[in-house]
């Protein structure tokens, strides 16, 4: 990627759906698999995100799509920052940063009180980049809705 490349943070559209699919998939594939709960956001991600007050975003380099994250809707001013990917072709050019920044910005516009995320310690760039804009550990419920977690975060507005 050139340094030059504006990248732009669009809203869902249906039409990037298999992108948001797609590169959840590679990250999980990679480090662990696709587990139920994961089919359930990802081939479905409009009713099972969209439609229940939830946000996705893409990071755009001129047509391609090169990383995403989803806000998934909790409980009132309570969302869970999931499904943040970006493809390993544009790894280590910051885009993860300025996902994490407009998410931060995007639910503080919105007056959110906190975000949550589900993690693994084996993901350790993305727990940096997590702890590096404020986000702290917290207690794992034994109901996490995902098996590969082991560490629970939150980030309070």
């Amino acid at each position: 990627m050139q340094s030059n490349k504006k990248i732009a943070i669009i809203p869902f559209e249906p039409q990037y759906a298999q992108d948001f699919a797609d590169l959840n998939i590679a990250w999980l594939e990679k480090y662990f698999f696709v587990e139920p709960h994961d089919v359930l956001l990802l081939e479905q991600c409009e009713k099972t995100i969209i439609n229940k007050g939830g946000y996705i975003f893409f990071a755009k380099i001129d047509t391609t799509i090169v990383g995403t994250f989803s806000l998934i809707k909790k409980s009132e001013n309570i969302y869970e920052l999931g499904k943040m990917a970006v493809s390993p072709e544009f790894q280590g050019h910051k885009i993860g940063q300025q996902l994490m920044t407009f998410c931060i910005d995007f639910a503080e516009k919105q007056q959110w009180k906190k975000l949550i995320l589900y993690s693994n310690r084996i993901l350790k760039n993305a727990i940096h980049i997590y702890k590096k804009n404020g986000f702290v550990e917290i207690e794992l419920e034994n109901d996490s809705p995902y098996q590969r977690s082991n560490i629970k975060m939150e980030f309070i507005l």
